[in-house]
């Protein structure tokens, strides 16, 4: 369920609209497309948690096969990204509660939610397992339903009557805006899957996590897929891509209100709204993960390593003050350094899949020379498959230097990967001077 719930957020809900708008119907393509490559991440980075599970995830193992460099920079890239989520969330989800009470600041709303799941997250770890299930469970029924919904508008069951190919092929066709369009929406599509990774660095802490993240790989990333790629086909048969309103209310709102479903608006509001705070929670349970990891490996400030009840409390509270510290520059400085930050997110998750097809080509060829036995999870067609990842995510790079906004988020991200790998070539550096030091003395 975390698995399934932890990628399904408010970019699938509400942002999926822009990339509707920009590639028209041929945004069930984009999806596709970004699914598949989805599919292969997962399937490499499941490979590697399940033979060495580690709350680090692919961090850890892009200090082992690459260097510590790696994995500081790996590590802090995701950290970053999923601290400004939680800030994203924060304000998203405070203007969404302010609608319905107005006589309370959204501010007040935000400051609530930061602190409530910050509070659940320092407690115990199963509290962020009971709420992210919860969460989850009502995500994945809000899709399940919204497909039902679907299914029965194109029998011609609920709404006007069945609509057949007329919003797919009659208003500029399958591909009305051209390559251009396909590549905005190619774009949207992959960052909306972003957020699986999580799972791995949360299986670390389950039970049996070897069976787990074994589990969860091969189940959920294609049932996922079926919800995206399901839910955008629904929704380019049964209206127009061209409708303003699939952008300005959100794609699921626009589909429920044509079926005549009353309240429309305010259910996807509530489901929206559970879906940016399940976001929120996920985010700081994956960011003090990570930070506990990176710390523990000397990666980062010692002080944050400190485990108490079961819980790095500390890593904990460095990513919600963080993530509170991007709240406070979303206010204050919205065109500045809020833009910034959110700026390197959209670029960060394609830098960690880069690391992770890497570190799966020689993790592989390791492990099957000295423990074949840990391969319980295998990528397919290994290489090839991998070395396909990982033109593909090069390829989407490249793509993002056509359009101005993705420039900036290049930019941007390219800024704060370079200070990262600095950083990370100097500790490296001073740690293997003071082991030679060691040494010789």
């Amino acid at each position: 369920m975390i698995a399934l719930g932890g990628v399904i957020g408010a970019g699938l809900f509400v942002g999926s609209g822009a990339g509707i708008a920009a590639a028209g119907p041929a945004i069930i393509l984009a999806f596709v497309l970004s699914g598949l490559l989805v599919m292969l991440i997962m399937r490499m980075l499941g490979e590697m948690s399940a033979a060495r599970p580690a709350s680090g995830s692919f961090s850890v193992h892009a200090e082992k096969e690459i260097g510590p460099w790696a994995g500081i920079t790996a590590g802090w890239m995701y950290w970053v990204m999923l601290c400004c989520g939680v800030a994203a969330e924060a304000t998203a989800a405070g203007k969404i509660v302010n609608g319905w009470v107005p006589g309370v600041s959204a501010w007040v709303w935000v400051a609530l939610f930061m602190v409530f799941f910050c509070a659940s997250n320092l407690t115990a770890v199963k509290n962020f397992g009971e709420f992210e299930f919860w969460f989850a469970a009502v995500k994945v029924a809000a899709i399940i339903a919204f497909l039902v919904l679907g299914g029965l508008g194109l029998a011609g069951v609920l709404g006007p009557g069945a609509p057949g190919t007329a919003n797919l092929t009659g208003q500029g066709g399958f591909l009305p805006n051209g390559t251009s369009g396909l590549i905005v929406g190619l774009l949207a599509s992959v960052f909306a899957y972003g957020g699986l990774e999580t799972v791995t660095i949360a299986a670390a802490e389950s039970d049996d996590p070897k069976r787990n993240v074994a589990n969860a790989v091969r189940t959920a990333v294609w049932r996922i897929a079926i919800f995206y790629i399901g839910s955008m086909a629904l929704v380019v048969t049964l209206v127009s891509w061209k409708d303003p309103a699939v952008v300005s209310d959100g794609p699921y709102v626009t589909v429920l209100r044509h079926l005549g479903v009353p309240g429309s608006g305010t259910i996807m509001q509530v489901v929206v709204l559970i879906a940016l705070l399940s976001a929120m929670n996920a985010n700081i349970y994956g960011a003090s993960r990570m930070a506990y990891s990176l710390v523990g490996r000397g990666q980062g400030p010692r002080s944050l390593a400190k485990v108490s009840g079961g819980v790095p409390r500390r890593a904990v509270l460095a990513s919600c003050l963080f993530g509170f510290g991007a709240v406070l520059a979303a206010k204050f400085w919205p065109d500045t350094v809020f833009t910034w930050l959110m700026n390197t997110t959209g670029v960060a998750i394609l830098v960690v899949w880069l690391f992770i097809c890497v570190v799966q080509l020689r993790m592989r060829h390791r492990l099957e020379r000295e423990t074949p036995e840990l391969l319980t999870v295998r990528m397919w067609g290994y290489p090839y498959l991998t070395w396909i990842a990982m033109a593909a995510v090069a390829g989407i790079l490249a793509l993002m230097t056509t359009t101005e906004g993705n420039r900036e988020q290049l930019y941007a991200a390219g800024v704060l990967v370079a200070l990262l790998i600095a950083a990370g070539l100097v500790k490296q550096r001073r740690d293997a001077a003071a082991a030679a030091t060691t040494t010789t003395g």
